[in-house]
């Protein structure tokens, strides 16, 4: 399948866009390490914001303090999620399983 060929004003509100997506997830991060933010918080909140929603987990629990890829790997492989699964790809058991490891 090809790719859509854009105008070059489609291209730039793309690449705007993904700036803007990349920079309100770099400052959520930025929250959840200095514990501004709950993890439960944001989980619950992945359902209406989109921006949350399409993070992948493994980034959202390597942003936590003290949490690093082996320590998130480990986690995500006991709860039983995938490396690849999006916050708002998670099952309810899985939400509740973060939910209660992190408060």
């Amino acid at each position: 399948m090809a790719l859509p060929e854009l105008t070059p004003e489609q291209r730039q509100a793309a690449l705007e866009k993904a700036a803007v997506v990349r920079q309100k997830r770099a400052e959520l991060k930025k929250q959840l390490k200095a514990g501004e933010v709950k993890l439960s918080e944001v989980v619950k909140r992945a359902k209406d914001d989109e921006i949350i929603g399409k993070m992948r987990v493994s980034a959202l629990l390597t942003a936590m303090p003290g949490i690093g890829q082996a320590k998130c790997a480990s986690i995500m492989d006991e709860i039983g999620i995938s490396a690849t699964r999006r916050v708002a790809g998670l099952g309810p058991h899985q939400r509740e399983a973060l939910i209660e490891l992190f408060g």
